[in-house]
């Protein structure tokens, strides 16, 4: 592609131009046949090799703006830090997997039947190389997701040796960093292998740890609240339903659940502390499933990927204390108690978004096609009208909209899956596909500089991406 003369103009285009924007989804909806995602990225990656080279000579002089004692105070909070293009967060649309926001994911990507929910093989095809890909594509890739799903025994034994009372996202990333031991990349590397071919074994690791992670993650689920009772993978099932199945949830909706679920999750540009987590480690060639081991341990924080359960433990004390038919007049006295006692209404606000996350919108669309009677979501639904009136009022948030987390709880709850402990692994599960694509962007990069890397997915648009 023609690159801008000046990077600011680039930006600016991103930002006004819509026809530019109609050109991009056009641009990603050309498909090849190919069903091979290997032969498709390795048809890219010179392209996108030649790419990374033409930005660095034509704009690696050109400034992105100037550093302030707030943001670095702030932890880099709205700083330009990094090229990131497989999804990008903007304060009032909220997130864009290349370009499309998620409800055009939600038509463009194939689902598992007409009208349904995407198939989250479809967006991992579409993070990977920046086109939609046909019903056949994902089916192929969800093949072969299935055969590289054999977890080794000692991976089961290492959980084993933690007690069953163990957190779950403890005995989760001890079985990630137990798959480690068969890396391709780390084997590769410690033979000798050129910086070139660096994708190939990451991304064979990439592909084997993200259709692992559902196996271990049930395995976890089983054996703190099953007995034990494992379930083996079902050939027959995609990827979320496979997912599903190995919690032992085999009913249609959850499964249509898990898909939207791992799809929404997956990826939220790089500011986020998993996110970011995985892609500072891969800088250091650490291969994919140390990655994201570390970006687990990240997202296993209060302040991260805990917040989904804490938001329905905090409506479930809402009906201990003021029973399901709770009034508005009571929820708004109960919200105020929250806030009087110095803690926060979990669920809401968000660090860059200013407008209600479109994952919590989507979620609530899935819930008034399929539960719309349920109790604890109707609770839900009149936070929504409560919570963000007491916010402004309160002056100290700016953004006190819903977040994600402000739902998802809700929705596993209504189909069986009670455990609040455990969401944050499901969380983790999710977040393998955005991770397993931004480590495999990392070795592609022509200058692997630890802590400084750039990222270069191909894409028909450069992303812009300010940490947050």
């Amino acid at each position: 592609m023609a690159f801008l003369r000046s990077v600011s103009k680039l930006r600016s285009r991103l930002g006004q131009q819509s026809s530019l924007r109609d050109s991009v989804r056009w641009l990603q909806t050309q498909t090849s046949s190919d069903l091979d995602l290997h032969s498709q990225l390795k048809e890219l990656i010179p392209e996108q090799q030649e790419r990374l080279k033409k930005l660095k000579a034509e704009h690696g002089k050109v400034q992105l703006g100037n550093i302030t004692v707030d943001m670095v105070i702030g932890g880099m909070r709205g700083m330009t830090g990094l090229l990131w293009e497989t999804s990008l967060l903007d304060p009032d649309e909220g997130i864009r997997f290349r370009g499309l926001s998620i409800p055009e994911c939600q038509k463009v990507l194939p689902a598992a039947k007409p009208g349904g929910e995407p198939l989250p093989e479809g967006l991992l095809w579409l993070l990977l190389t920046g086109k939609v890909p046909s019903k056949e594509q994902v089916d192929a890739l969800s093949s072969e997701l299935r055969s590289r799903a054999k977890v080794p025994d000692y991976v089961f034994k290492a959980i084993d040796a933690l007690p069953v009372g163990a957190h779950p996202m403890t005995q989760f990333t001890t079985g990630v960093m137990a798959l480690q031991v068969k890396s391709e990349f780390s084997k590769a590397y410690d033979k000798g292998i050129p910086k070139s071919k660096y994708w190939e074994p990451t991304y064979e690791d990439s592909l084997s740890l993200i259709a692992q992670v559902p196996v271990v993650a049930s395995y976890v689920y089983r054996r703190i609240y099953k007995d034990g009772k494992i379930i083996p993978v079902d050939d027959s099932l995609d990827y979320g339903a496979n997912f599903a199945h190995l919690l032992g949830f085999d009913d249609h909706k959850m499964q249509e659940l898990m898909r939207l679920y791992v799809t929404i999750h997956s990826d939220h540009e790089g500011g986020n502390v998993s996110a970011h987590t995985g892609h500072l480690v891969a800088s250091a060639l650490s291969d994919p499933y140390l990655s994201f081991a570390a970006a687990l341990n990240g997202l296993a924080g209060p302040l991260h990927g805990l917040a989904n359960q804490e938001v329905l433990l905090w409506i479930k004390s809402v009906v201990d204390e003021c029973g399901e038919n709770i009034t508005t007049e009571q929820l708004k006295d109960y919200i105020w108690k929250t806030l009087n006692s110095g803690k926060v209404v979990p669920g809401f606000g968000h660090g860059v978004l200013r407008k209600t996350d479109p994952r919590y919108t989507c979620q609530r669309e899935f819930a008034l096609k399929h539960m719309p009677d349920d109790p604890l979501f109707q609770l839900v639904s009149k936070l929504y009208d409560v919570v963000p009136p007491i916010l402004t009022e309160l002056g100290k948030v700016k953004n006190p909209w819903p977040n994600v987390d402000a739902h998802s709880g809700v929705l596993l709850n209504h189909f069986g899956l009670t455990e609040a402990r455990y969401f944050t692994v499901l969380f983790g599960v999710s977040r393998s596909i955005g991770i397993g694509s931004q480590v495999l962007s990392l070795s592609l990069s022509l200058s692997l500089s630890p802590l400084n890397q750039n990222v270069i997915y191909p894409s028909s648009t450069l992303k812009y991406y300010r940490v947050s």
